[in-house]
């Protein structure tokens, strides 16, 4: 493959070196970002030589070439271009001001949240391997192994406001330690655990209001008002504040604000509106059953799209986070959505006589079915379009199915084959009943339709 040869193909359907304002690369595909996005030529990039598949999403063209070619491709369009090398943190910064305030917020949340989230798959794992150790009756609950691993399995909810307060500050521009540090106000020990309420709570009397003494683990919304406040706050005191005097005073009152605010105010507000949400949803599933399923199972592919899903984890933390709730029953349908996108595209490659189409679409049938749908979305399914559709029909079956069974995650994170390792143990086979149906209806329905499949 000549990455050279690549890079001057790139070029002019890219709008020449005058359009590239910034380019860097992730662990499969370049990302650039464009002065003028109307003078690249998607279908023609997508013809070139190791093209896997072009789209745009959050402001930024990204072509993608697969592992291990993207950084050689990436070294010889810079050099062709004639620009400097962008860290991935640069080249969002510069497209994040091409996007509408509603991206922008799921960027941010998606920003905040994507860090931690190995904390809460391993929780969320381990908390799903001792659900069916307890389920079977393998091991003595009262074992001090079964313990310790349950301790570890629930860490990482118990401290959730913690670590979202330490990515939350570094987003909104704050001292992420000062956020982790109000995360940790937020579940002091002082404070009632959020899952022990059941049991009764006391109050504090503050000036003749009364405030519930209720800690916020596993909670979410709370933490990331609390610490947007807090940032606000420590940016307004250090534009007054001495410079010799800032290391102290600054940290100190904003800890003593916020924190105050935190408790009074804007707690007991998030809590409500986390709360909220996850009450509408809930209900929406218990009322609306298997045609919410339908619905979200159809609608997902067409929001990862545009880039906005990565704002759920939000709401799936807090669903996990709520004691009434505890489970996460949006990740199953997502997960449908995903192995529909490898069934439709696997069907392509049964369709298709066309070499490179062939070549492309196999990893990104498998791709799919491992939770990374990109190449399967962007390469060949939308390339397509009737692909797509099929993908769409596939994942509100299988998500009308794990609605109406009732298959449930217990962490975020893993969709597909791996996510059944989340799954509750009782929700495991009608999980797998789903991913085959997701599967099945797909691929049949992207083989029966009629469409070319060339690379023209």
């Amino acid at each position: 493959m000549d990455f050279k040869q690549i890079s001057h193909s790139l070029l002019p359907l890219l709008g020449g070196k005058e359009n590239i304002a910034s380019a860097a690369h992730c662990a499969t595909r370049l990302r650039l970002v464009l002065v003028d996005d109307s003078l690249a030529d998607q279908q023609a990039i997508s013809k070139i030589e190791g093209v896997k598949g072009c789209f745009r999403n959050a402001g930024q063209m990204q072509i993608i070439f697969g592992t291990g070619v993207v950084n050689k491709v990436y070294a010889a369009f810079i050099q062709a271009a004639g620009i400097s090398e962008s860290s991935k943190s640069e080249i969002a910064d510069i497209a994040a001001k091409k996007l509408n305030p509603f991206q922008r917020i799921a960027r941010l949340l998606s920003n905040i949240f994507v860090p931690i989230i190995p904390a809460i798959v391993a929780s969320g794992l381990l908390m799903g391997l001792l659900g069916m150790v307890k389920t079977y009756g393998w091991v003595d609950p009262n074992n001090a192994i079964y313990i310790i691993l349950d301790m570890c399995s629930s860490a990482a909810f118990i401290i959730l406001p913690i670590l979202i307060g330490f990515t939350a500050a570094r987003e909104f521009g704050g001292n992420p330690y000062l956020g982790a540090t109000l995360g940790g106000i937020l579940t002091h020990p002082a404070l009632t655990n959020a899952w022990g309420v059941a049991a009764g709570f006391h109050t504090m009397n503050f000036f003749g209001l009364e405030i519930a003494m209720i800690g916020y683990q596993g909670t979410v919304f709370p933490v990331l008002l609390a610490v947007w406040f807090m940032s606000i706050v420590e940016k307004q005191l250090r534009r007054v504040i001495p410079d010799a005097l800032d290391l102290i005073l600054t940290p100190f009152l904003t800890v003593i604000i916020s924190g105050f605010i935190a408790l009074l105010i804007i707690g007991p507000a998030g809590r409500a509106l986390g709360d909220s949400i996850s009450f509408v949803l809930s209900t929406l599933i218990s009322h609306a059953g298997w045609l919410a399923g339908l619905l979200f199972g159809g609608l997902y592919s067409v929001i990862v799209i545009t880039g906005i899903h990565h704002s759920f984890h939000a709401i799936e933390a807090g669903l996990l986070g709520n004691p009434s709730i505890g489970v996460n029953f949006l990740l199953p349908i997502w997960a449908m959505a995903n192995v529909a996108q490898g069934g439709a595209c696997l069907a392509v490659w049964f369709k298709t006589k066309d070499a490179k189409i062939k070549a492309i679409t196999l990893p990104s049938a498998f791709s799919a079915m491992l939770g990374i749908t990109e190449a399967a979305i962007f390469g060949i399914n939308l390339r397509f379009v009737k692909p797509f559709i099929a993908a769409l029909i596939g994942g509100a079956a299988g998500g009308a199915w794990v609605v109406s069974m009732h298959v449930y995650m217990t962490a975020v994170g893993l969709t597909a084959i791996p996510g059944m390792a989340i799954v509750q143990a009782s929700s495991l086979l009608n999980y797998i009943i789903g991913m085959a149906i997701a599967f099945g209806v797909a691929f049949v329905v992207s083989l029966v339709l009629k469409y070319k499949t060339d690379a023209e």
